[in-house]
């Protein structure tokens, strides 16, 4: 049986807009998250599970992973007496994409995590705090390190701002240079609320876009269309880069300096549109 959706699975990591996370305690869930739209899938095994049922879920996950399931996978906090644990049973599961590592604070912790797995595993930095936002730039030269992704909810309990897009824009700015410094694929942000529509969610992710953020975190397979389609290029961006590279095949003039630049952001855009399987849509 193939568990993962076709354009999802070919789809590479660093171009993923919608990232969902998936409760490891409830592993009937795996198969309808792999089959959705969702760009990556994360088995989640911190937050969503409770201390009393960690290596039940752990067990879970680790089986799914060794019986044809591939997914990502949030690993809890290395402050924690589950962390070992997490990677000592993951690291030779084959179905293992990544690991999200739960808050981030120190560049180290990325690459110790990244140590206990096979090598080359790529590690996803959850930063949930004003420490990891502070240390962010240096979490993502650290080896080992994949993207970075937004912790929005526990970054406000730490902070106590409010979920105001101007609230947030610091941190969120932080990531986005952070991880153009690193040269990384850019940051990920946090989720829409349980429970949020289409139109919040599209709403949202526009917020992400315009930060220069290229993915989003999923709480359901309810938001995973409002991801994708909010971190899309839009139906003018399409248009237009159709036109701009059909007119340069037909032999446009180069005209001003502004020209190759706008050649290179249409192929851009047609490169990133064709992977997302929009561009013969």
């Amino acid at each position: 049986m193939a568990f993962r959706n076709r354009r999802a699975a070919s789809l590479p990591a660093k171009l993923s807009r919608s990232w969902l996370l998936v409760n490891a305690a409830h592993p009937e869930k795996f198969g309808p998250a792999l089959a959705s739209e969702a760009d990556s899938v994360i088995f989640d095994m911190e937050a969503a599970v409770p201390d009393d049922k960690k290596d039940e879920a752990r067990e879970s996950v680790v089986e799914a992973l060794s019986t044809g399931m591939t997914a990502w996978v949030r690993v809890n906090g290395i402050d924690t007496d589950f962390w070992a644990k997490d990677l000592a049973a993951l690291s030779k599961a084959p179905g293992l994409r990544g690991v999200m590592l739960a808050m981030t604070e120190k560049p180290e912790q990325v690459t110790y995590t990244a140590m206990r797995l096979t090598a080359g595993t790529p590690v996803l930095a959850l930063i949930e705090s004003a420490l990891g936002i502070e240390a962010a730039t240096s979490i993502a030269s650290a080896p080992g390190t994949f993207r970075l992704a937004f912790g929005v909810n526990d970054f406000r309990k730490d902070t106590g701002v409010s979920d105001d897009p101007l609230a947030l824009a610091y941190a969120r700015g932080k990531l986005v240079v952070a991880s153009r410094v690193g040269k990384l694929p850019g940051a990920i942000d946090g989720p829409s609320t349980p429970g949020a529509d289409q139109a919040r969610v599209l709403s949202d992710a526009a917020v992400t876009a315009s930060m220069g953020m290229t993915g989003k975190l999923c709480l359901s397979v309810d938001q995973i269309d409002g991801a994708n389609q909010g971190l899309a290029p839009s139906t003018d961006e399409l248009d237009w880069a159709h036109d701009m590279l059909e007119a340069h095949a037909a032999g446009a003039s180069v005209g001003d300096g502004s020209y190759l630049p706008r050649l290179a952001r249409a192929q851009k855009i047609a490169d990133l549109a064709d992977s997302y399987g929009l561009w013969n849509a």
